[in-house]
């Protein structure tokens, strides 16, 4: 069911009244699997119901210049297309990275308990400007730094968005990525993303084999892409 995902992600980032609990575990949905590379939404779409992640991992992208252009990743836990409750035509893609599962809750739900419930309303609201923040901090990352630093970014926000829904053990977690899709997150050629990971490993900040990451020097990571989480607003445990 994607309902805890969903309270996970939001009790994380905002906090949530038991009430508040109770109303998602009610919210409807159609759950759906999804093979790697398949489309859950196309750029013009418009869509009836907002998408939650269930499992895996979903990226929104656009083709600019006959190129891939990734502009976020997804976890269980996300709504990708929540904007879509009040801008009806998509305007991105929305890809599996491997296999997925996603649960597609309707519009009219989804207003529903927005209307019962302000808290819920708050929270929905503080997901989608937690998201442009995500987005803001990736423009930055492409346009400042080189790529051992967007890389490395990519690897401690992924971790550290993880660590929030419990996906992510002492830096250490799941990632179907291929060296194409980090090349197309962070704008450079799948040859310069190999020597990059290389490097990485080089020197000891990482390991990454069969999908598995794993952050061995965190905050060294850290440093060398100037990563700083306030970016992801999430709550200190007593104010959840």
């Amino acid at each position: 069911m994607p309902h805890q995902q969903l309270i996970s992600r939001l009790q994380a980032v905002s906090g949530l009244s038991e009430q508040d609990r109770t109303r998602l575990t009610r919210l409807r949905y159609k759950a759906k699997s999804l093979a790697d590379g398949e489309y859950v939404l196309r750029q013009g779409d418009k869509p009836q119901s907002c998408i939650v992640v269930m499992s895996g991992l979903l990226s929104r992208q656009r083709v600019v210049n006959a190129r891939t252009q990734i502009s976020s990743f997804y976890i269980a836990g996300d709504m990708p297309d929540l904007p879509t409750l009040h801008l009806p035509v998509a305007d991105c893609d929305l890809c599996s990275v491997g296999s997925s599962t996603i649960a597609a809750v309707p519009h009219s739900a989804l207003r529903e308990i927005m209307n019962e419930s302000p808290g819920l309303t708050h929270a929905l609201w503080r997901e989608t400007l937690i998201h442009a923040a995500i987005y803001r901090e990736w423009v930055e990352n492409l346009g400042s730094r080189q790529a051992l630093g967007r890389v490395a970014h990519l690897l401690c926000e992924l971790t550290t968005r993880m660590e929030f829904v419990g996906l992510a053990d002492n830096g250490n977690f799941r990632l179907p990525l291929t060296q194409q899709d980090v090349a197309d997150a962070c704008g450079l050629s799948v040859v310069h993303v190999n020597r990059t990971i290389q490097e990485l490993r080089g020197l000891g900040l990482i390991e990454w084999q069969n999908h598995t990451v794993t952050l061995l020097r965190p905050e060294e990571l850290k440093a060398a892409s100037e990563f700083s989480p306030e970016y992801l607003h999430e709550l200190q445990p007593s104010a959840r």
